[in-house]
């Protein structure tokens, strides 16, 4: 279970979230909504600790640590993958790096995405790379799947499709938190929803 107890993040004088706390427990899908600007962004980057903040957030009731960072992954549209490596690179690097990384998996999204595996990720189109940054969130083996607005920029066809298929992947005990502005698209799929708004 991912809690956040009273979590607060300031930019010099400047409050970005505010008094934030919930739980995210075990096997659901829950989502993170809000208008752009509502701090999701930086409410994420709190829970993988990469940015300093008041409050307390525990990963299984542990704070987050080199111990227990490999439960966390994370899908971003500013994108965290080597560009000049290729998909199948990535899917060696990942499995030499992360023993839970789930190989048949990554081999099942590559193929329903029709991601080429030899080619450089750099040459993606936004689209594409934005397919293969959620596909080694999801491929990492980690328990809490972190997606921060990871479709921005494709078309309403691509989402609906991937969304069905997170449905159908999932284990039981892993966890996503799906931040998006377009609750229409999650609604029918979220198990709970924590709506973001100025802050708060």
């Amino acid at each position: 279970m991912i809690e956040l107890k009273g979590v607060t993040k300031r930019y010099g004088t400047v409050e970005a979230i505010h008094d934030i706390s919930f739980t995210a427990p075990r096997g659901q899908i829950v989502g993170l909504l809000g208008q752009n600007g509502a701090g999701k962004t930086t409410l994420m980057k709190c829970i993988l600790g990469l940015h300093r903040y008041q409050g307390t957030i525990t990963l299984d009731g542990q704070p987050l640590d080199r111990r227990n960072i490999e439960k966390l992954s994370f899908a971003t549209s500013e994108h965290t993958f080597f560009p000049a490596l290729s998909a199948r690179d990535h899917r060696e690097f990942y499995a030499d790096h992360f023993p839970a990384f789930r190989g048949k998996r990554f081999a099942a999204l590559m193929e329903f995405f029709e991601l080429p595996t030899n080619k450089k990720i750099g040459s993606f189109s936004t689209g594409q790379k934005n397919q293969f940054e959620v596909i080694l969130a999801l491929c990492q083996g980690a328990d809490y799947i972190l997606m921060d607005e990871p479709f921005a920029g494709n078309d309403v066809f691509n989402r609906e499709d991937f969304y069905k298929v997170l449905l159908g992947i999932l284990e039981p005990e892993e966890t996503i938190l799906l931040s998006t502005h377009l609750l229409e698209e999650v609604s029918a799929f979220i198990g709970r929803a924590i709506l973001l708004h100025k802050g708060k």
